[in-house]
């Protein structure tokens, strides 16, 4: 049944909601804004990393040891959320992120290691928890006013996409007012922009808390209080393994995968081989600014786009393109001289953006409308390979060369492409079986 849940009515069944219909796009308003809250002040943190942490590369091996737990947590946050409830999965990830940036205010070894390990356990419940909760949100706003549901899921992921891709431009942009001297300010700056980092994420968790239950979620007296290693086991292999035996899923993860190395290129290898010696330390904000900018406009732009699989075929080939001709371009870069120093970067910084607002916006949409259900397994297989080829980034980084990197980037852009429009093909061959 490779494209029965794309292309017929995606919506299982109608609920009445008497004759008062409810507008669910609230929440997602609530939960966008949130969003950017909280990420504005752990995405600067993320950038300033491997220039503010230096001692023994503190700051780059935090963020690997980081990713690496995101990872193995991915495997049981499916669990995890069925358990709480995406909502109380979104409150409870927002604690690792608070945690991370207070260990900022003291950096050493005691403080960043567990914090990073905290983390990777946190995010991994807070996006699966996500993904949950908009999917959910999206296919109730499309019962109750019977609208066409993968429309109303791409224009959902387009609006949570676009605004958090903003914490770029506004957590860089806070970090170039608070540091004026740069990213190795003096102690004062940088305890300040810590502070004011943790308020944000402060009045973020505060936002969330307003967000609605969603239906079908079982209240605290209604969950199975008994748990057992056997049914950890069994919950496990259902959440994580068996999505695995399905050939869409399959298909699927090379791209996922790609779309993790493409993030980590951008804050492990663009901004020190590309930014850095033609902008200096201090154009990193800016060009990470930028790089936000095209990113929140590319998702809005494309989540208005989506509508069904042809739709995102079109949008991620589109996107794919975009970034391999980058890529080839910086295998034969040299650096430019005159103004071309300031517009090479800036320019490639809103390519690259570009194409990560299509690949998030359209790889949430594809994946909330092929496997709907079991969202909770097939996020957290989203966040399992992105984390996980993140972690790869910053662990190779340090090994290998600028060039080696590119190469590998191509070489998985073009496999994960593949892989993807095989995918398309074997949907839309069962689909017209199924019709004729």
């Amino acid at each position: 049944m490779m494209a029965l849940d794309e292309e017929s009515p995606l919506v299982d069944h109608q609920i009445e909601a008497g004759n008062q219909t409810v507008n669910h796009g609230r929440d997602i308003h609530i939960l966008s804004w949130a969003f950017l809250l909280i990420f504005l002040a752990y995405g600067a943190a993320q950038n300033l990393q491997s220039t503010l942490n230096t001692d023994g590369d503190l700051g780059t091996i935090s963020l690997g040891i980081l990713y690496a737990s995101f990872t193995v947590s991915s495997l049981f946050a499916s669990s995890v959320v069925r358990k709480l409830g995406s909502k109380n999965a979104l409150l409870l990830g927002t604690t690792g992120y608070w945690l991370y940036i207070a260990a900022n205010l003291i950096p050493s070894w005691y403080t960043m290691v567990p914090a990073s390990l905290y983390l990777g356990f946190a995010a991994a419940i807070l996006w699966v928890g996500e993904g949950t909760y908009l999917t959910s949100t999206a296919r109730s706003q499309a019962n109750d006013h019977k609208l066409h549901e993968g429309t109303v899921i791409g224009h959902f992921n387009g609006e949570f996409w676009g605004i958090f891709a903003a914490h770029q431009l506004v957590g860089n942009l806070l970090t170039l007012a608070l540091l004026k001297d740069g990213a190795e300010g003096g102690t004062s700056g940088t305890t300040l922009l810590f502070t004011v980092f943790l308020g944000s994420m402060t009045l973020g968790t505060v936002l969330m808390s307003f967000l609605k239950k969603r239906d079908g979620e079982e209240t605290e007296g209604d969950r199975d209080s008994s748990f057992s290693f056997y049914t950890f086991v069994a919950s496990l292999w259902e959440q994580v393994v068996t999505p695995l035996c399905d050939m869409r899923l399959l298909l699927i993860v090379p791209l996922i995968a790609f779309s993790g190395l493409q993030q980590a290129f951008v804050w492990a290898e663009f901004t020190k081989y590309y930014v850095q010696p033609s902008l200096g330390e201090s154009g990193v904000g800016g060009a990470m600014a930028v790089y936000g900018v095209f990113d929140a406009i590319c998702s809005l732009a494309a989540g208005r786009f989506t509508s069904g699989l042809t739709s995102i075929t079109f949008i991620v080939s589109g996107g794919a393109f975009l970034q391999g001709g980058i890529l080839i371009w910086l295998l034969n870069y040299s650096e430019p001289t005159g103004v071309l120093r300031v517009v090479y970067p800036l320019l490639i910084a809103a390519v690259w953006g570009i194409g990560d607002g299509v690949l998030m916006t359209q790889l949430n949409a594809l994946l909330a409308m092929l496997f709907k259900h079991n969202m909770e397994g097939t996020f957290a297989q989203l966040k399992l390979w992105q984390s996980a080829s993140i972690a790869v980034v910053f662990f190779l980084s340090p090994y290998i060369s600028l060039q080696t990197m590119l190469f590998l980037m191509l070489a998985a852009l073009v496999l994960s492409l593949a892989g993807f429009l095989f995918l398309v093909l074997k949907v839309e061959k069962v689909f017209s079986n199924h019709v004729s």
